[in-house]
């Protein structure tokens, strides 16, 4: 991959904090902080932002055992960015999920509050809501020297702060407009006020969401012959040692992919146009890219690879007949290609699905490479593989453990807490996997019962 050497900070975004309570496994809240602490470490890496007089860390490993509540962590990101970006329809239900193993937990709210860099100015965004309404929510934009709130809400009562600039009187009216299933951020902005976009701007395009079975991925200019990918990405895939020489599509007809009614009413709604996504079919495992032609109709390509023949040409693949980890590294280098190009916090659960841990870390190492402390991308990530516990490679307050305890509700821990085991001459990977920093499976011996004819043994 091509590293940049720099990166406009125009639109400029980095998640600094993120606390969820009441969310799936997560009882308690947890808060999960991007704040760089006082460590030096591959400082020189570590964003600066001069207005908050912070540093701001540029990537995230968490790790935990099977079952411990990684995912949920970013499920409650992917479900704060549908609620924010998509909405509710009227009279549905609000799609949030309470911790169930408490009969109060599950009539009580979920709660989620981000704060998020946006042109050198935090946002910070906070909401509760059970299925059936939004109990809470606010909007405060914070600097160095000032805090001004936008608005508060308590139920269906909304109240314009002191800092809201623009037509108060327009706003004041959406808001007795606003549902009571309905965030008022997402009415407003769907009225075109102007007042909480860099916010909406920053939850629709810049926070990207990967989960191992995304049906939906950004691809845009992947096979654009003429687009900056063009030449990158086979060399990546080369690098990466997948023996996948160039990549291609042929074109196909929509109708022919035998898609449900549902699903192609989808994608006519998310592809706009001069943009592309990829949807991968089931069965198959087919991955088509999907975009819009110049009449604005939707048009579908198959994407196929090429690897070098014994005579030196070129010979085509269907994608389903290349390895598990080759169709993830062509899945994800788009995103990592993002990363480089335009200010985005990619977000990807179970990273290392796949992939060897070498890959993984070499797709690591690329990103880190073009970190400075003026650039402002993010890359957050859960995962398994302990051989990225490494302090050469991360910092140890980059790296993070979800832990589920014997009531079934998980917590959420920074490395840089665990002071005896993470002295940078210690090996925390032998710590870790000792259990004596927690977020390891608790296992018991796998044993087979006895037969009923057989005998017992003395």
């Amino acid at each position: 991959m091509r590293r940049a050497t720099a990166r406009r900070n125009q639109g400029a975004c980095m998640i600094l904090n993120l606390r969820i309570g009441n969310w799936m496994s997560f009882r308690e809240e947890a808060e999960f902080t991007l704040l760089a602490s006082s460590e030096r470490q591959h400082g020189d890496r570590v964003p600066r932002v001069e207005a908050l007089q912070k540093r701001v860390l540029p990537i995230a490993a968490i790790y935990g055992g099977n079952a411990s509540g990684k995912t949920n962590l970013f499920r409650a990101l992917h479900a704060l960015q549908t609620l924010v970006v998509q909405g509710v329809a009227i009279d549905a239900p609000i799609r949030v999920e309470p911790f169930r193993l408490d009969a109060q937990a599950t009539q009580a709210p979920c709660r989620f509050a981000i704060e998020v860099l946006i042109d050198e100015r935090v946002w910070d965004y906070r909401v509760a809501c059970t299925r059936q309404a939004i109990v809470e929510e606010s909007l405060t934009i914070v600097t160095r020297s000032s805090t001004r709130t936008l608005f508060t809400r308590e139920g269906d009562r909304i109240t314009l702060g002191e800092g809201i600039e623009g037509d108060r009187n327009g706003l004041e009216f959406f808001a007795k407009g606003t549902r009571s299933n309905q965030l008022f951020v997402t009415n407003s902005v769907s009225q075109k006020v102007e007042a909480f976009r860099p916010f909406y701007d920053w939850m629709r395009d810049q926070l990207v969401l990967i989960a191992p079975d995304s049906r939906f991925a950004p691809f845009e200019q992947l096979i654009d012959r003429q687009g900056p990918y063009q030449h990158v990405m086979p060399s990546a895939l080369e690098r990466l040692d997948t023996g996948i020489v160039n990549l291609d599509s042929e074109p196909v007809e929509l109708t022919s992919l035998g898609l449900p009614k549902p699903l192609i009413d989808e994608l006519a709604s998310k592809v706009k146009p001069n943009e592309a996504v990829r949807l991968v079919l089931g069965e198959t495992q087919d991955r088509i890219i999907i975009r819009r032609d110049g009449q604005g109709d939707l048009k579908a390509e198959r994407l196929v690879s090429f690897h070098r023949g014994s005579d030196g040409g070129q010979v085509r693949f269907d994608l389903r007949h290349e390895s598990d980890g080759s169709q993830r590294a062509i899945d994800l280098l788009p995103a990592f290609m993002t990363l480089q190009s335009r200010p985005v916090t990619l977000v990807i659960d179970e990273l290392d699905r796949s992939l060897h841990t070498q890959l993984t870390r070499l797709l690591i190492t690329e990103f880190l490479g073009t970190c400075t402390k003026t650039t402002r991308s993010q890359l957050l990530f859960t995962t398994h593989d302990v051989q990225l516990m490494d302090q050469h490679l991360l910092r140890r307050d980059e790296m993070w453990l979800v832990e589920r305890d014997r009531h079934g509700a998980s917590s959420l821990v920074s490395f840089s807490e665990f002071n005896e085991d993470n002295r940078y001459d210690k090996d925390i990977r032998k710590a870790y996997l000792q259990g004596r920093m927690g977020g390891v499976p608790h296992l018991r011996p796998w044993t087979t019962p006895a037969s009923p004819n057989s005998e017992a043994r003395p």
